[in-house]
């Protein structure tokens, strides 16, 4: 996934030097259920549950999904297969595949829209654990889990949210997913998870957008939904270990045309001036890519990156050993001195009248 500029500079396009190749690196892909998430039944409950089932492992799968349904099922029966399903796929990526064969996917889907918190979270979460198997993704979507995933990203639980996030995140692994799940209203309410959740869920919302955002018709509606506002006070909190993820974010957004003006309303331009001043090497190279993007057509902010202190850093960043930093550096100060080139052209002008 890249973002590319259309700039050349010695001769050389930059839309061949992307800033996203070592992106892996700082978006970790959304992991299965943390262990202690959600309070164990009693040791008691568990084993009268399992007493139930034969030794063997299939047979315990299907009646667990054999217990997954309302109309055979009490909720408490419900709770304690999605929970023991939410164990089985934590950690074994075999037990998802078998699961999915046996049918879970589309019963662990209605839970994820139910109105019991504890029961939707144990969807939820079982449905991530199932998602981390490749084979399962195109199943999950095609039976309908992106809408009630959405739903419960809405208005779910904490874990809820951000286990909804991290399922949208490996269903947007198809490329086809990416439009319908934007298309599905999720866009906002990841804005607001990485606005207003806990340290995890800004970065699962981050992780969830940078891959939802390679899509065009998403970077506008991100865009819309106010995203701009959060990444630029993530990329200013430099204890908030946010910076990296929330500018491989900005910077993917930054070909749509909606996102320059945002970064300029919401403060953003003295951020990335100081990124570039006092970032790592990686986080100095995302700022000068977001500020090149911001300059390349317009005079105005040309202006306002240079006044607000840009030129000396940009300068110090292009004697910098890294050549894609270095090259992205070299040709902002070529666009930074434009305006004072244009103003000094416009006065030999005037003075030969």
């Amino acid at each position: 996934m890249e973002n590319r500029t259309g700039l050349t500079y010695m001769n050389r396009k930059l839309s061949g030097l992307t800033v996203t190749d070592d992106s892996s690196s700082a978006f970790s892909d959304c992991n299965s259920d943390r262990s202690g998430e959600f309070p164990p039944s009693s040791s008691e409950n568990r084993r009268l549950f399992l007493s139930r089932a034969a030794e063997n492992p299939d047979d315990l799968i299907r009646y667990l999904v054999s217990h997954l349904d309302s109309s055979s099922s009490s909720v408490d029966e419900q709770k304690q297969a999605a929970m023991e399903i939410r164990l089985l796929t934590k950690d074994k990526p075999e037990n998802r595949i078998k699961l999915a064969r046996a049918g879970a996917i589309k019963p662990l889907i209605s839970l994820v829209s139910s109105s019991d918190a504890q029961l939707q979270e144990h969807g939820v979460t079982a449905v991530l654990n199932l998602s981390l198997c490749d084979e399962n993704k195109e199943l999950i979507a095609s039976s309908g889990a992106i809408k009630p995933l959405v739903r419960a990203l809405k208005s779910g639980t904490p874990t809820a949210k951000e286990n909804a996030a991290c399922a949208l995140l490996r269903l947007s692994q198809i490329e086809d997913n990416k439009i319908a799940i934007g298309r599905s209203g999720a866009i906002p309410h990841l804005v607001s998870l990485l606005e207003t959740g806990g340290f995890r869920g800004k970065k699962d919302a981050a992780t969830a957008l940078y891959s939802l955002c390679s899509a065009k018709e998403n970077k506008t509606r991100a865009v819309e939904a106010g995203v701009v506002k959060p990444l630029v006070e993530l990329m200013a909190d430099f204890d908030s270990n946010m910076v990296d993820k929330a500018a491989y974010v900005m910077n993917l957004l930054m070909s749509a045309a909606e996102a320059k003006p945002a970064v300029v309303e919401e403060g953003g331009v003295p951020v990335l001036v100081e990124i570039v001043e006092v970032g790592t090497q990686r986080q100095k190279e995302m700022g000068v890519s977001i500020l090149l993007q911001l300059c390349e057509e317009s005079v105005v902010y040309r202006t306002m990156v240079a006044r607000e202190g840009a030129i000396a850093p940009v300068v110090a960043l292009s004697q910098s050993s890294k050549s894609r930093a270095k090259l992205k550096a070299e040709a902002l100060i070529e666009i930074l001195r434009r305006p004072r080139q244009q103003q000094q052209q416009q006065q030999l002008d005037c003075n030969r009248i």
